[in-house]
């Protein structure tokens, strides 16, 4: 149950960050937000890690294996949040957090590209059905749209992000060398946040850091926070008090929150049509919590 708990309130801050997200998207470019959002969450972690009796320097020996591997992660991890940011610039918020949805289905491909890894018949059915809810949404179930393909810049940007993030898990497991997944975290925040500062360092050098609006500082710090930080922290207590499958299948509930949160907003009910998708993506996280076999993560 409290492996449940921790992916419900993961799944609700992973929500939160496209409502943030969107707000500070054109703020600052995605380089800018990006590599302070890193530099927070690494700077905790490393608070974290420093008063931790557990971990000992011995725990960090494996880095010395193949560093080369730290520079794939990376750069996989940070074209994400690129992408993710520079899409939502355009994109709306609940159709980029359905194309997060997609993100089990990916994977699933990509586990099975790089790992080999399986899945069963009915994990498969479960991630269709969540997979057609989601493009039911981006749609906006407008038939003509989707004969049309009639679908914005920024959802087509952050879909490709997603690409990113899909292939990022499998890769994750295929590179470990032993390494505990908070320090491996850690490195990855760090070579990252490096990676994308060099990239966008003019972007950096451009924002006007002590004059932004309070809602930057805002929706910066929630993301550096409760974005990255904390939900790693509650994603890896769920994995391992639940099997996998359990994990991915919270992420079908990410449009759901983002919707709850934009109608108490003032933002209104979105139509019963649209409504429909979401309701897809909760069965298929029913499907998946029913089934106790693995899914690539």
């Amino acid at each position: 149950m409290r492996g449940h708990l921790a992916m419900l309130i993961f799944s609700i801050l992973v929500a939160g960050s496209f409502i943030f997200g969107v707000r500070v998207a054109n703020l600052a470019e995605p380089a800018a937000i990006n590599s302070a959002r890193f530099i927070i969450a690494a700077l905790l972690i490393a608070v974290y890690l420093w008063f931790n009796p557990t971990i000992k320097m011995v725990d960090f020996a494996p880095l010395k294996i193949a560093p080369w591997r730290y520079l794939l992660l990376a750069t996989v991890f940070s074209a994400y949040f690129i992408f993710m940011f520079e899409g939502l610039k355009t994109a709306a918020t609940v159709s980029s957090s359905v194309i997060f949805t997609l993100i089990p289905i990916m994977t699933a491909i990509f586990g099975y590209i790089i790992l080999r890894q399986v899945i069963t018949k009915r994990m498969a059915l479960a991630l269709t059905i969540g997979a057609i809810g989601a493009i039911w949404v981006v749609f906006r179930a407008e038939i003509s749209n989707l004969l049309a393909f009639n679908i914005g810049r920024g959802e087509v940007i952050y879909f490709f992000g997603c690409i990113f993030h899909a292939a990022f898990i499998p890769l994750s497991r295929k590179y470990n060398c032993g390494e505990k997944p908070i320090i491996s975290t850690l490195t990855i925040l760090i070579v990252g946040g490096v990676i994308m500062a060099i990239f966008g360092y003019k972007d950096l050098l451009v924002v006007d850091w002590l004059n932004m609006p309070l809602m930057f500082w805002a929706g910066l710090l929630y993301l550096g926070i409760f974005s990255s930080a904390v939900t790693f922290f509650l994603i890896q207590y769920a994995a391992l008090a639940l099997p996998s499958g359990k994990v991915m299948a919270y992420n079908f509930l990410t449009p759901v929150w983002v919707i709850l949160v934009e109608v108490s907003m003032g933002q209104g009910w979105p139509p019963l049509l649209v409504s429909a998708g979401i309701i897809m993506a909760i069965i298929a996280l029913i499907m998946l919590l029913k089934d106790e076999q693995k899914i690539p993560a």
